[in-house]
């Protein structure tokens, strides 16, 4: 494995990811258990997107808790078997993370909106739009301004943070752990952060924005760097909730 600037952090990932498949499976679980959980209190059947039957206002934000629950297992492993995510993750950016993160951010973006352009003249409009955040946005009234506000913040710093501590933090620690080539486990996250979306017609985009933003981590041996990114490309579907297009 590359060494490089971050191989530092990139070897304490090696040395302690023993248990991360386990905080990576744990996250997942808990993500799948809480939806189904929320939706059928809600609504009296299961369905895998909760956004789709949380109305705008203070209830509006317990649509984030699975996605937030990502991120608990590999912080909890981490404090309790590793030696603490900021030195087993790489999580809080510094400066560098910062500039690749913003640059790769800003690629994924590009990435994204082409390969959707693409799908657009493919499928037409109904076939591609389906996100979650945009039928939230068409939902939401106006006068939401605090909520929506909130939930736009957790969708560019808590949503990213969670899923990347899972994905490029646990999942790519324990594949690391196991001596898989760096790019088969930069396909690997990437396949499974279009998966987590649960967005079939945008599967494509999300798996191309998922590489680039796993390029960060794999530049940088850091979840930081990754988060900026993700943060970065989170930005235009945290608009969608004020404009509602």
């Amino acid at each position: 494995m590359g060494q490089g600037v971050g191989g530092d952090v990139r070897n304490r990932l090696v040395f302690g990811a023993h248990w991360g498949f386990a905080a990576f499976f744990a996250g997942l679980g808990a993500y799948h258990l809480v939806t189904v959980v929320m939706t059928a209190l809600r609504s009296g059947h299961a369905s895998v997107d909760p956004l789709e039957l949380l109305d705008v206002g203070p209830v509006l934000l317990l649509a984030f808790v699975p996605s937030l629950l990502l991120g608990l297992a590999p912080l909890v492993a981490s404090r309790r078997w590793g030696s603490g995510p900021r030195r087993d993750f790489g999580w809080l950016p510094t400066l560098r993370d910062v500039k690749v993160g913003l640059a790769c951010g800003a690629l994924a973006l590009l990435a994204g909106y082409l390969v959707n352009l693409v799908l657009l003249g493919i499928y037409g409009t109904d076939r591609v739009s389906d996100s979650p955040l945009t039928d939230l946005a068409e939902d939401g009234g106006r006068d939401e301004f605090v909520w929506l506000a909130l939930a736009a913040l957790v969708v560019v710093v808590a949503t990213p943070m969670a899923e990347e501590l899972l994905m490029r933090g646990s999942l790519w620690g324990a594949l690391e752990h196991h001596r898989v080539p760096q790019w088969v486990i930069l396909v690997l996250t990437a396949v499974v952060f279009a998966y987590l979306h649960g967005e079939p017609t945008r599967t494509l985009a999300l798996l191309v924005q998922g590489l680039v933003i796993g390029a960060a981590r794999w530049r940088t041996g850091r979840v930081g760097a990754s988060f900026v990114a993700h943060a970065a490309n989170n930005l235009a579907p945290a608009l969608l909730l004020f404009t509602g297009s």
